[in-house]
């Protein structure tokens, strides 16, 4: 079984309704499995063979979803792609990724303009539509033209019937290209066996059926969404409520006007959500479940949340390289607050030392994880896939703990881990002090240079209030941490520095650090 023969079965069973609403329109399974087909009978006429590259430089529109199932139908690999990456990152990714089929906005028919002579590889770019008709001769003046073709067009004429190659469990269906925290970025090379397995596995986990409505607002190209927000549902039957950019407000709407019963967000969203003004407990009363991930979600935050809002949160965790789920807080058995919750089903999870052995319960050491979700290796690094599975097991390079009931709580990443005079200090467990205080709104940590310890600690707040200063939180801090924990320094910011997915981003603030010493 792989997803897009699930699509086909799901499709059959659940005809009329809808597979997903866009702009508050509807589009039925019968329709989305239609034009799948019709985009990846189009892509055959194209040349696109069994294996070849796609990218995906899009954001949350159906035309993602559409030309995903598209290209894994054809037997194509996926290679979803930030489409506000910088053309330098756009670039590498596309070489590096031998990509011969670009799919993307039309609004970035300049960017595929100024790179087609640097991409040697890329014989078309399709166009999604999303402006009014940019018109046949404005286009056909650009020196990428000859290569170009209509998104519109392709499901217009497509093969509404079309069963394209058979696909093996092994055969790599998508590569997600990592973040790069450390060099450039790798790509994680995902099967039909890992994104499937994976899929089904969480959905079930989560207790997903076709009466679920899910908020589709995770950036779709990345990897908690694909599985969790998107592939999930969808092998369930659930109807997702596609949301082009994270808005609370727009969130809040949705909600009450079809009723959503799950969210998924990264502890960002919750943050904005519980501080919007006006929100109340029956803005979101048909939620059954929110889902958090992408990093962890602060305790405080956590709690408030729940309280304010009468839904539970179930935290979990995943990394690229495990398509991506390993855990997550169950739904028939307590929920612990600052866990990532147990092994999900078919997955394996424990904690080792530097020698790769199991620790005793409670200490903290790398998690490892093996089970069928766990990623083929990384695009043309034999050494980097070495270094990071042994003996089948996924060293993830975070650090954990699991206690006596089989629950792991992330204590940090291992390369985030602050050395104070010879202790260890993870940011996180200093960010849960500060994030439990009722002036602090968002706040990052992270290590600096220290002539005297090594490293010392410095914290980045966003404040509520203009009149709290940092010697009162330096004193709080003092009442709730061991001495070696306590920051050195705290500076007060506007904002934090984030990704696309929320995610606050410590390297960006690390650099500002090292630029003003």
């Amino acid at each position: 079984m792989n997803l897009s023969q699930r699509l086909v079965e799901t499709a059959s069973e659940f005809k009329g309704k809808p597979a997903y609403y866009f702009m508050d329109q509807p589009t039925s399974y019968a329709e989305f499995n239609g034009a799948v087909n019709k985009f990846a009978s189009e892509l055959e006429v194209l040349g696109v063979k069994k294996g070849d590259h796609i990218a995906l430089l899009l954001g949350n529109t159906p035309h993602y979803v559409i030309a995903l199932y598209g290209a894994m139908r054809v037997g194509a690999t996926v290679i979803p792609v930030n489409p506000i990456y910088t053309p330098d990152e756009i670039g590498y990714i596309l070489n590096n990724g031998d990509v011969k089929v670009v799919v993307m906005l039309d609004m970035l028919v300049p960017l595929a303009e100024k790179m087609h002579g640097h991409l040697p590889k890329v014989e078309h770019f399709i166009l999604c539509e999303t402006e009014a008709d940019k018109g046949e001769q404005e286009l056909s003046s650009l020196s990428v033209y000859t290569k170009m073709k209509s998104f519109t067009k392709m499901i217009a004429t497509g093969n509404p019937v079309y069963n394209g190659p058979e696909l093996q469990d092994d055969d790599v269906a998508i590569i997600l290209y990592t973040s790069g925290t450390t060099g450039k970025p790798k790509g994680a090379m995902l099967t039909h066996k890992n994104l499937y397995s994976n899929a089904r596995d969480v959905g079930v986990y989560l207790e997903m059926s076709d009466q679920d409505r899910v908020v589709t607002t995770l950036p779709m190209f990345h990897v908690f969404c694909l599985t969790v927000a998107l592939n999930g549902p969808l092998t369930q039957g659930a109807t997702l409520l596609i949301v082009p950019k994270f808005s609370p407000a727009e969130i809040i709407r949705l909600v009450k006007k079809f009723e959503a019963t799950v969210f998924a967000g990264v502890p960002t969203m919750y943050n904005f959500l519980f501080q919007h003004e006006g929100t109340t407990k029956e803005d979101l009363q048909s939620l059954r479940l929110c889902i958090s991930g992408g990093a962890s979600l602060p305790v405080a935050l956590l709690e408030n949340f729940e309280k304010k809002f009468n839904v539970m949160i179930s935290e979990g965790y995943g990394l690229s390289e495990a398509s991506p789920v390993t855990c997550f807080n169950p739904l028939d058995r307590p929920r612990k607050a600052g866990s990532i919750g147990p092994s999900i089903v078919n997955v394996e999870n424990k904690v080792v030392n530097e020698l790769g052995e199991e620790v005793p319960v409670g200490q903290p050491g790398e998690l490892i994880v093996r089970g069928p979700n766990v990623m083929k290796g990384y695009y043309q690094m034999p050494e980097e896939t070495e270094a990071t599975i042994k003996d089948g097991w996924l060293y993830t390079g975070d650090i954990a703990t699991m206690d006596e009931d089989g629950y792991f709580t992330i204590v940090d990443r291992k390369k985030d881990m602050i050395l104070v005079g010879g202790y260890n200090v993870y940011p996180r467990e200093v960010e849960e002090v500060l994030y439990a205080h009722p002036e602090v709104i968002e706040t990052a940590v992270l290590g600096v240079p220290d002539p005297n310890f090594g490293e010392s600690i410095k914290c980045f707040v966003v404040k509520r209030s203009k009149d709290v200063t940092e010697e009162a939180l330096l004193a709080y801090c003092k009442e709730h941490l061991a001495k070696y924990k306590i920051p050195s320094s705290i500076e007060f910011i506007e904002e934090l520095p984030k990704n696309t997915t929320g995610k606050i981003l410590r390297r960006a603030l690390k650099d500002q650090v090292l630029q003003n010493n």
